[in-house]
């Protein structure tokens, strides 16, 4: 079983016809999922979220790899050190 890692997938959304895509991975995932927030940014017409993850390195690289490749959607993630 592979070791569980803390992380947070930092998203930014410019183009919001990704959003329904966009909750369809992260459901599909949600059992690995602390928290998430999401806060649009209307004068740049943008969304900035952060999702917090408990779980194994190769599910963070996958949704981080699912997401990135989204129209308009950069994710980027960022890991605990312990």
């Amino acid at each position: 079983m592979e070791e569980k890692r803390l992380a947070v997938i930092s998203i930014i959304v410019v183009n919001r016809d990704s959003t329904e895509k966009i909750n369809a991975i992260l459901h599909e995932y949600g059992d690995y999922i602390v928290g998430r927030m999401g806060i649009p940014y209307k004068e740049k017409k943008v969304s900035v979220m952060s999702v917090v993850l408990d779980a194994p390195l190769s599910i963070i690289n996958s949704i981080t790899g699912k997401l990135g490749m989204l129209d308009g959607v950069v994710a980027k993630s960022l890991f605990s050190k312990f």
